[in-house]
């Protein structure tokens, strides 16, 4: 009986490993549905600061990818996950970032795609607490990146031009951090 007892156990904990990924403390699942898509966890990592961890990340595609280029420029569904795990994070800092992220992945070109970043920081400047979870999701029968905020959605921002930069902030060759960068495209 006992022996029965620890194979069940062994056997729930083994399915619980798969089922998520554990980093900078936030639980990140193995895969998400988004409208009837399933992407899988590519790699995740932590977004740190002066070593202090801000907000875990969480790369989700259909097919795993190891090559930065390849996910920006692929038309297919995927999405980042963005699970703050730190009190300092406010909305205020979390637009600067954004807005920095989105310089930097464009080369300080914003102007053609300004519109666009300006709805998305839009769905940032609601009051942000430690635990609040963003998902990005690109779906192109969507219409582009739906954004959620806890599980409520919060908008759709069109465009590939859009999709490719905002997905730059972390995969560009100027990313918000070459380590995060590194742990999304592991596989």
């Amino acid at each position: 009986m006992k022996k029965h007892f620890l194979l069940l156990m062994a056997m729930v904990v083994a399915s619980t490993a798969t089922a998520q990924m554990k980093v900078g403390g936030a639980e990140l699942p193995a895969s998400e549905t988004f409208h009837g898509k399933t992407l899988t966890l590519n790699g995740a990592g932590v977004r740190e600061k002066l070593w202090i961890d801000l907000y875990a990340a969480g790369l989700y595609l259909s097919e795993k990818s190891s090559d930065a280029n390849v996910v920006l420029n692929s038309e297919k569904p995927m999405s980042i996950k963005l699970h703050i795990v730190s009190k300092l994070i406010s909305s205020d800092k979390m637009v600067d970032a954004v807005t920095e992220g989105f310089e930097n992945s464009t080369n300080g070109n914003t102007a053609p795609i300004q519109d666009e970043i300006n709805t998305m920081l839009g769905f940032f400047r609601e009051d942000i607490k430690k635990n609040d979870i963003f998902d990005l999701v690109y779906l192109p029968s969507q219409g582009g990146v739906v954004a959620y905020k806890n599980g409520e959605q919060k908008g759709v921002v069109a465009g590939k031009e859009f999709k490719k930069a905002l997905f730059g902030i972390w995969l560009s060759n100027r990313p918000a951090d070459d380590g995060l960068k590194n742990d999304l495209l592991s596989k």
